[in-house]
């Protein structure tokens, strides 16, 4: 079997969240402050092996036309090195809104506004997973 992984990679965090071993939900896992690049890689390598990932999904914060940015292209930077490191497949998600909803949720759900840096990353790491998960099991329903 195996878990999931989902990550929003941000210039200076990146929000973690990791699957159940069905598949089923995601739940955030930790948001950790970036130092640099190897450190990073490595955390990110120390939870695949200790939470038997088998495959990674990472948020892709693509323009609203669809179009790569400034940002999206230093997530895909960031995940070409990343693939040189780990041996598990890698899959980019659309993660465009996501940051919006994130902080819609905490807005409606009264978080102060310094709590809301502490855990957005953490939980736009959670529903870029649990988009992917919903969409995947969609697909297996359906073949």
């Amino acid at each position: 079997m195996g878990r999931i992984l989902g990550l929003d990679i941000g210039d200076v965090r990146i929000g973690i969240a990791i699957s159940d071993e069905l598949e089923i939900t995601a739940q955030g896992l930790q948001t950790f402050k970036r130092k640099y690049l190897e450190k990073d890689i490595e955390g990110i390598k120390d939870i695949i092996e200790s939470s038997e990932i088998k495959s990674v999904i990472i948020g892709l914060p693509k323009m609203l036309d669809g179009t790569i940015g400034v940002q999206a292209q230093k997530v895909i930077d960031f995940t070409n090195i990343l693939k040189t490191k780990i041996n598990i497949p890698v899959i980019f998600w659309d993660e465009r809104l996501t940051t919006s909803e994130v902080n819609k949720m905490l807005i409606d759900a009264d978080v102060r506004r310094s709590k809301r840096k502490e855990v957005a990353d953490k939980l736009a790491a959670q529903l870029i997973l649990q988009g992917y998960l919903d969409r995947k099991r969609i697909q297996d329903n359906n073949e």
